[in-house]
């Protein structure tokens, strides 16, 4: 598959986590010769919290990863991920392969059952051929690195045409804070939680309590306010782990708040760049509506509308879609007081279009591959930013045949 024009240069050179090793092998789960799982290993004194999706057709390991967040406080723990299969709506035997995926990894690795969290991605409805994956936990196990983590990003891929990876170091009271992240994502992008696939890793000091808090609030800010397709995948999960190697606590740092903030913008932003078949980065800024809600509302009735996406693919200012979409939208609205902008570029205002404007400057705008539509509502003070991509024929091809 051909990388996104929108991709970054390349993987980052991402800070190594003290207390943190990671593993990635092939197993053939659907592809032969393809590194489709991987292994992380968080020491002892470590914390677990996650994000989970909110579809009622969730996965089995998104069902087990629920029933094991917050139950235990500190100690080693182990993500165990792969790509191919999702392992969701398939019954049962779904939830047979989790158990025997993590009772496996807990005997080779001495981590508890209970600590052992397992993700998977790919195709829905096919059951997990998981004794492949249990298979090559010995390898897996024994080739365990600090510096392994760009083998583990690109283990999770499935249709993205790029690893993702994002880090931060922060100083507070003197002392460093490292954050590294990996995800996966490029279709079925509209988390109702976090997105795709997450694993975000600090030598933090922190509670689970508060950890938990401050994911879910992130959250929110971040991949939360993303959307490739409007499609809300059965496995979207977001776990984080803090091995507290750096013996700094954190638990009230508003700089580490920032720092992880700024990691899972990132990586959020990475996977709508990565959107299948997307050729631009799109930014909605809504201001001015009735509340943050509304505003919200607006947001994601513009970036996943069909119309206005076809219509950025085509570099073809049709303004009148972003009309239709905030009609559409739900949001309390009133023609009379809509102002809309491409870029620095007033197109409307007061119902109808700016006297200033011409079709040529918007057309010209519109050729640039990183893009704004920002709305004012011009009733109060709700604002949201939202960020999404273009829908070309090639999203159509990717999916057509995703299964062959």
């Amino acid at each position: 598959m051909a990388l996104s024009p929108l991709a970054p240069a390349g993987f980052p050179d991402l800070p190594v986590i003290d207390g943190v090793r990671f593993s990635a092998v092939a197993a053939g789960v659907r592809y032969k010769n393809r590194t489709d799982v991987m292994l992380a290993e968080l020491a002892e004194e470590s914390v677990v919290a996650g994000v989970f999706t909110r579809s009622s057709t969730r996965s089995a390991p998104v069902l087990d990863c629920e029933s094991k967040i917050g139950l235990n406080g500190t100690g080693r723990a182990a993500f165990l991920v792969n790509s191919g299969n999702s392992n969701a709506f398939t019954g049962a035997a779904g939830d047979g392969s989790v158990a025997a995926i993590v009772g496996a990894v807990s005997d080779v690795t001495g981590i508890g059952a209970d600590r052992v969290f397992t993700s998977s991605t790919g195709v829905i409805g096919e059951p997990l051929p998981h004794d492949r994956i249990t298979a090559k936990l010995a390898d897996l196990n024994a080739t365990l690195g600090a510096d392994g983590i760009q083998s583990a990003a690109k283990a999770i891929m499935t249709t993205d045409t790029f690893a993702k990876g994002s880090g931060r170091t922060v100083s507070i009271d003197g002392k460093l804070v490292k954050i590294a992240g990996i995800a996966k994502g490029s279709g079925m992008i509209a988390p109702d939680m976090a997105t795709m696939l997450v694993y975000i890793f600090t030598d933090a000091v922190i509670s689970q309590t508060a950890l938990q808090t401050l994911l879910r609030t992130l959250t929110d800010q971040t991949f939360n306010c993303i959307t490739v397709d409007s499609d809300t995948s059965t496995s979207d999960t977001l776990l984080m782990g803090a091995t507290g190697a750096s013996g700094v606590d954190v638990d009230e740092s508003v700089a580490f708040a920032q720092a992880l903030h700024d990691v899972m913008l990132d990586l959020a932003h990475q996977v709508v760049r990565d959107g299948e078949g997307a050729t631009k980065f799109v930014e909605v800024r809504v201001s001015g509506a009735a509340s943050d809600t509304d505003a919200r509302k607006v947001g994601l009735a513009i970036a996943n509308s069909p119309l206005v996406k076809t219509a950025i693919a085509g570099e073809d200012p049709n303004w009148g879609r972003v009309v239709m979409a905030v009609g559409k939208s739900g949001a309390q609205a009133d023609r009379d007081k809509l102002t809309i902008r491409f870029g620095d570029i007033i197109v409307a205002e007061n119902g109808w279009v700016s006297p200033d404007y011409t079709e040529a400057a918007g057309a010209a705008y519109m050729k640039q591959q990183d893009l704004c539509i920002a709305v004012d509502m011009g009733i109060a003070g709700g604002m949201a930013t939202v960020w999404t991509c273009d829908l070309t024929h090639d999203y159509i091809k990717i999916n057509a045949d995703y299964r062959s």
